[in-house]
């Protein structure tokens, strides 16, 4: 079976252990950078998508991300993406991921 490039490079940097949600995560963020970087449109928030999306991957691979910022992250590159439609698929896959997490504990966002 033949194996994406990122798949072996996730394949070499994660363990048999880690979080089935943060595994989740990290594919989703993965996708979209993908469809991100292949969209041809340019579009005036395009780098705050990027740096939200580069922000949700290191906080994957740190480990358990704290739910305030993730969904702060989701909340940026969702506001930065718009209505591109393009990546509305893949922003969707990112959201799910996110509510893995759970919602915000009272008190918080």
């Amino acid at each position: 079976m033949l194996r994406s490039v990122e798949q072996k490079r996730q394949g070499s940097v994660t363990s048999g252990d880690e979080d089935p949600r943060v595994t989740e995560l990290r594919s989703a963020v993965s996708g979209l950078r993908r469809r991100l970087a292949a969209h041809p449109g340019d579009f005036a928030d395009r780098s705050i998508a990027e740096e939200e999306l580069a922000a949700l991957d290191a906080m994957a691979v740190a480990g358990i991300p704290e739910i305030p910022q993730l969904r702060r992250s989701l909340l940026l590159i969702a506001g930065a993406i718009g209505s591109v439609s393009a990546l509305s698929a893949g922003l969707s896959e990112v959201r799910r991921a996110v509510d893995l997490f759970g919602g915000p504990v009272r008190g918080e966002g």
